[in-house]
């Protein structure tokens, strides 16, 4: 039986304010950039973001693109040296997305960042993610609005299509303008290719510096993976003593996910959590077993990739 089919509003004021309000509360929105059709959430809380990913399906924590309305908002999450400057007054507002070191206290989710102490951000043209961000007044997390593995949507049916009624929302502003990604650049680095030519990034920087290794510390490229200083053993109902225990459901732990048994809220807390066990005095690290089935298969494949010696 297919999705039923999700609201599409046509963009202008009424629909600006529905969307806003669902932001605001937590919830994803579709809209459009001038790359794809964007799926956003609040990129300051976690729970908002882990919504991203089930609503996508099957996902991947791979860091998220942070969506700005204008530059100094960006400074305000990241630090940036000349050349990001330089990049930033030459191509935005518009389809670029610099991966910069993450500002202390920034209030990013480290959901959004993939446990990175990196954050790509970008300043996008088009008039609706613009108005968006200005009505919600947060920072915006959105990958493209498609379930995970399908072609990257350019029209709001596209996103109909591929997402049904998941996403509570879609505003429609017609079809965008790139129809593909943002370009990706790290230092003097193409992370991604997309609109902006390498070329176009070299005439503002003179040569850029090869890829070397591979490092994932940008949005379309392999999983990213936080790996924890300690030992991480899994599927683990009874701690040993020496073990920081993660729980889930009814294994309550040092600590859980979720006492409900909730995996979106189990993901919204991953990063956070492993992040507490490695600091602990404790000197390994126990993870409650995790179903694996919907947004918990994304999370075990993240814990195989922690626990990995």
């Amino acid at each position: 039986m297919p999705d039923p089919a999700p609201r599409i509003l046509p963009f202008g004021e009424p629909a600006l304010a529905e969307a806003a309000r669902l932001i605001i509360d937590g919830q994803p929105v579709a809209v459009p950039t001038e790359t794809v059709y964007g799926l956003a959430a609040d990129a300051t809380r976690a729970e908002a973001v882990a919504r991203i990913y089930a609503a996508k399906g099957r996902p991947s924590f791979n860091p998220l693109i942070v969506h700005v309305p204008d530059p100094a908002a960006a400074e305000a999450l990241a630090v940036f040296d000349a050349d990001a400057r330089a990049l930033a007054q030459a191509f935005w507002p518009g389809p670029l997305t610099l991966v910069l070191p993450l500002r202390e206290g920034a209030p990013v989710a480290s959901l959004v960042t993939a446990g990175l102490p990196s954050v790509a951000i970008r300043v996008p043209a088009h008039r609706a993610m613009q108005a968006l961000l200005r009505a919600a007044g947060m920072p915006l997390a959105a990958p493209s609005a498609n379930r995970s593995g399908h072609i990257s949507p350019t029209r709001a049916e596209h996103v109909a299509a591929s997402l049904g009624a998941t996403v509570p929302l879609i505003l429609d502003d017609g079809p965008t303008e790139a129809g593909l990604e943002s370009t990706i650049v790290g230092g003097r680095t193409i992370l991604r290719p997309g609109p902006i030519t390498a070329e176009q990034v070299a005439a503002v920087l003179g040569p850029l510096a090869e890829r070397v290794g591979d490092a994932i510390t940008a949005p379309g490229q392999l999983l990213s993976h936080y790996a924890p200083s300690k030992p991480v053993r899994l599927d683990v109902t009874a701690a040993d003593a020496d073990e920081w225990h993660i729980g889930f459901g009814p294994i309550a732990g040092d600590e859980t996910l979720s006492s409900g048994g909730d995996l979106t809220q189990a993901a919204a807390r991953l990063f956070d959590a492993l992040h507490r066990a490695d600091a602990a005095t404790k000197l390994r690290i126990a993870v409650a077993p995790i179903p694996a089935h919907g947004i918990g298969e994304a999370i075990n494949d993240r814990l195989t990739r922690a626990a990995y010696r």
